[in-house]
């Protein structure tokens, strides 16, 4: 009982200061971005990243540790990972640059921080219409990816919890085929410390492992989307 009461206050003080900081600097950043150029805008949002990543620690005492870090892209790619928390979506963001982050539309209309969001021109989708979402991701995507932008994909297309895995969508791979881009996967434990749908964080250290660049040109989107599958699955098993 008492643990749990600690876990609590602590999350409710890192909910307190991110809610706060959040509201600031996104109306910061609606003021200021129409002034500074596209790649400007990203480097900017980072700071919020940032920011919650630390005050995380702080609060939480949520750590992490990065493994296969000079597998990063240091060309456009098409990141690929598996999808526990709201974490991720924030290391990801601060840890690949430049790059065109891929959300729900409904997500651009949360004040401040979608409205914000909004101004960096992400590829928004409509998850209710899954065929013009996947011709959407193809044609935008391309387009990102040839003006350099990287692009996060999660392909389980939902948080799930520690220990699952929902199937993966072709989507991600059928788009670096198509930009000729490859594929970096990600892998990591978000869900044992920030749960999906939680209030109350767990301290500890995250564990994200980034896989080596797999080529896609002349590649079928099955079998890539299960080569990347296969692997985050026997990183999250060896952690285990």
């Amino acid at each position: 009982m008492f643990k749990t009461s600690v876990l609590a206050l602590r999350s409710g003080l890192f909910y307190l200061g991110y809610f706060g900081v959040t509201i600031f600097l996104s109306t910061a950043f609606i003021l200021i971005f129409p002034f500074v150029r596209e790649r400007s805008r990203y480097a900017m949002a980072t700071w919020w990243c940032s920011f919650i990543l630390v005050w995380l620690r702080l609060t939480c005492g949520i750590r992490y540790q990065i493994r296969g870090r000079e597998n990063l892209p240091t060309q456009p790619a098409v990141i690929l990972a598996n999808h526990q928390s709201q974490w991720e979506t924030i290391l990801f963001y601060k840890l690949v640059f430049p790059v065109a982050p891929i959300l729900k539309r409904e997500l651009l209309n949360i004040p401040f921080w979608g409205w914000a969001l909004r101004l960096q021109r992400p590829i928004a989708i409509d998850r209710s219409k899954p065929r013009e979402a996947g011709k959407s991701l193809l044609v935008q995507g391309v387009e990102r990816l040839r003006r350099g932008y990287s692009i996060i994909i999660f392909p389980e297309g939902t948080r799930t919890l520690p220990g699952m895995m929902k199937r993966f969508s072709r989507g991600g791979a059928r788009l670096a085929i198509a930009a000729g881009a490859p594929i970096v996967p990600i892998a990591h434990d978000a869900g044992l410390y920030w749960p999906p749908h939680r209030f109350l964080k767990n301290p500890g250290v995250i564990t994200v492992t980034i896989g080596e660049p797999i080529a896609t040109i002349g590649g079928n989107d099955d079998s890539l989307t299960e080569t990347v599958a296969m692997w985050i699955e026997q990183q999250l098993v060896r952690r285990d």
